[in-house]
């Protein structure tokens, strides 16, 4: 048996040596951050065709970040499977902040949606920041004879599985915008799944459909008086569509849909790096250009509070949209 004067002695050493390695790993973590970026930074776009939302933050943030660091920073698109290849990419890098992805709304679906997932959308990742936040529109064709979210309600009531909404496939924003939409009405309209939403307009233009819960790529065409916007998904009004009302005001109270994007590093970033690249980010996101750049695609600039902030946002998106996905029976193996 081991007397107490030593017992104490032992661990009043072992304090020592743990309270001396804690010192040393948080030194080591600020001498980290101080020098990061080591080298060039590479930023993987999960979600978008070139000239989407994605591809347009990714190459607006990057030189800019480039300039702030001394260091490159490489886009690197890599969309496929509702995200989940640029996903896997950022979740097997090594942790050291080098590589990071910029996710959207799929991140929060994809568990649901998907039977199987090649990482844990939580436990492999180090949530860095929001980026930006778009509405999706609720838009129609000219030939449907409703001209506001109360009206169409009520005439999809009064013809059950009459109408029908366009979506960029099964699981996407657009789709789970209109399930949403659904649930919280209790209307019924049929759900038609496009590769894409470019043929979703086309068709929607064509009237083969009715309604879209469609990406701003509708806009040109709301402009020209070929298709109407009803509403938008956000909670706020967009200041480049100011005279339309959200879904929320104009008949749903509650409704929020907002299709947004943003950053991740994988999991066990050190938490002085994690912190550096949020501040980083937020600050060039902050710039009256970049701003400027962004109003004019329909995107508000929406920097997390923290890292932890970040992380709180991603597990209610979680939470709202598996809901959906239940209540829709979407599935996408």
């Amino acid at each position: 048996m081991i007397p107490p004067r030593a017992r104490t002695g032992t661990a009043l050493r072992l304090f020592a040596q743990l309270a001396a390695a804690s010192a040393l790993a948080s030194a080591s973590g600020f001498a980290t951050a101080q020098i990061f970026p080591e080298r060039p930074v590479r930023l993987v776009l999960s979600f978008g065709a070139p000239g989407g939302m994605p591809d347009t933050v990714g190459r607006l943030i990057a030189p800019k970040l480039s300039e702030t660091w001394g260091k490159q920073m490489v886009v690197d698109p890599r969309a496929g499977a509702g995200g989940v290849v640029g996903t896997e990419i950022a979740a097997k890098a090594a942790p050291d902040g080098h590589t990071l992805v910029i996710v959207s709304p799929a991140h929060a679906i994809n568990p649901s949606l998907r039977r199987k997932l090649p990482y844990d959308s939580v436990k492999d990742f180090t949530p860095i920041t929001q980026l930006v936040e778009n509405p999706n529109i609720l838009t129609i064709t000219p030939k449907v004879s409703a001209r506001s979210v109360k009206e169409l309600i009520a005439l999809a009531k009064a013809k059950p599985g009459a109408l029908a909404y366009g979506s960029a496939g099964v699981g996407s924003s657009q789709h789970l915008s209109g399930e949403l939409f659904k649930s919280m009405t209790g209307v019924d309209m049929v759900h038609i799944p496009f590769k894409g939403g470019a043929a979703v307009v086309i068709d929607l233009l064509a009237a083969r459909v009715q309604l879209t819960f469609g990406a701003t790529t509708s806009l040109p065409h709301i402009r020209a008086g070929r298709l109407i916007a009803l509403a938008v998904t956000t909670a706020k009004r967009s200041p480049q569509m100011p005279d339309v009302p959200t879904i929320a005001e104009a008949g749903v109270p509650n409704y929020e849909a907002a299709v947004w994007y943003g950053l991740l590093a994988p999991a066990h970033v050190p938490a002085s790096i994690a912190g550096k690249l949020h501040r980083d980010i937020t600050t060039v996101l902050n710039l009256p250009d970049v701003r400027e750049v962004l109003a004019n695609v329909m995107a508000d600039v929406r920097p997390s509070a923290s890292p932890g902030a970040f992380a709180e946002f991603l597990a209610t998106e979680t939470t709202k949209w598996t809901a959906v996905v239940k209540a829709s029976g979407a599935r996408e193996d």
